[in-house]
């Protein structure tokens, strides 16, 4: 498990829920715009917002956006996204609560040199600790949370010439900077590994977990597939990275990267930590894809329940064709809705049968009432 951070009032890590995070699109610099999208992202249930800060004057506008959003009463924790700007970041992080640097490009002299002497790497890392102490000083000063965010696309010269474009060269670049941080006793941090290709994030992360856990540290892991695109093709490539990390035990914050309006991330976030067990925020349904067994409308009927029950969070129902599979494969649902013949159907509670014999047209009204029976039942809100 994690150290937990604080993020403003926000807890990250230690046991904490796997947060939900996006990032807005709008011009910094128009503060209504801004401020709308970000209002957006928080009603659609996003708990962390990051903006981007590419020069002082923009991260400077992160004062008026933070006032703006205290006024409709919204006091979501604001992370400033820093690339290439060390003034940028030390401004923001004196107004927001986290601000977030690429080791690629925040302090790297990227000038075309491509070998490194021992001497010539062991001076950048000490050039690299002085200029990163004025910002980790204002971060200690202001209570600001860090995100050191490694991205596959831009690791530094002086990283490529030792290691290359790598999953070893990401997760070394990122624990060089954990040092700088852990020398200067600042800890408010977390880390990242993102990239487009889904193998080369996951073997990052995982790389990156281990030579922190070597070094004795446990800082929060923030994943995400970066520049993932859209519609399924986004989607799919988000769940199979962010998945297969959380299901190793890996990650505390999780942001979906989507060519679509950043509200359209939210819901997927939540499906995939739904979907992998690690935060349930909605009802869960186990429906077989049917067969030439199934001798009743299952998609029909699973359509006519899930109508009945989303709302029902942290409850679910196994909808199954037949009762060939349909009770081991649900066994771990609090309810289930099995085919016993011609448009007949069955009801469970947990692993027991209740009904039997219940006709189709009357049977997800049934399964309702067994739902209330059993004290599981809330309103949904009108």
């Amino acid at each position: 498990m994690s150290r937990q951070i604080s993020i403003g009032a926000l807890t990250l890590g230690g046991g904490a829920p796997i947060r939900v995070q996006s990032m807005t699109n709008t011009d910094t610099m128009d503060t209504q715009a801004t401020v709308e999208q970000t209002l957006r992202l928080v009603d659609a249930g996003c708990e962390l917002v990051r903006i981007t800060a590419p020069d002082v004057k923009a991260a400077e506008n992160l004062y008026n956006i933070k006032n703006e959003l205290a006024r409709s009463g919204c006091n979501v924790p604001l992370v400033a996204d820093i690339h290439f700007n060390p003034l940028a970041a030390e401004t923001a992080a004196t107004i927001v609560e986290k601000v977030r640097v690429n080791p690629g490009n925040y302090t790297d002299r990227n000038n075309g040199k491509t070998h490194f002497t021992e001497q010539e790497y062991a001076d950048e890392l000490k050039r690299i600790g002085e200029k990163m102490s004025r910002l980790i000083e204002i971060c200690k000063a202001h209570h600001t949370a860090m995100r050191i965010g490694t991205n596959h696309g831009s690791l530094s010269e002086r990283i490529m010439s030792r290691y290359g474009n790598t999953p070893e060269g990401m997760a070394q670049s990122a624990i060089e900077f954990a040092q700088v941080c852990r020398q200067q006793d600042y800890h408010q941090l977390v880390f990242s590994m993102k990239a487009s290709n889904v193998q080369v994030m996951v073997q990052s992360t995982r790389l990156f977990v281990q030579k922190m856990h070597a070094l004795g540290m446990d800082y929060p892991i923030h994943l995400g597939v970066t520049e993932a695109g859209d519609a399924m093709q986004g989607r799919l490539k988000s769940a199979a990275g962010i998945g297969a990390l959380l299901i190793d035990g890996i990650g505390d914050t999780i942001r979906v990267s989507l060519t679509e309006d950043p509200v359209e991330e939210i819901p997927v976030a939540y499906d995939i930590l739904q979907a992998v067990g690690a935060r349930i925020s909605q009802c869960e349904y186990i429906a077989c894809p049917s067969c030439g067994r199934t001798q009743y409308d299952i998609q029909q009927a699973l359509q006519q329940i899930k109508a009945r029950t989303q709302h029902l969070k942290g409850i679910k129902i196994g909808v199954m064709g037949c009762i060939v599979n349909g009770p081991g494969e649900m066994a771990d649902a609090h309810y289930g809705y099995v085919g016993q013949g011609a448009g007949k159907i069955t009801l469970y509670k947990g692993k027991q049968v209740v009904k039997r014999d219940i006709p189709q047209v009357a049977a997800v009204e049934e399964l309702v009432n067994l739902i209330k029976q059993n004290g599981d039942w809330i309103e949904p809100r009108q």
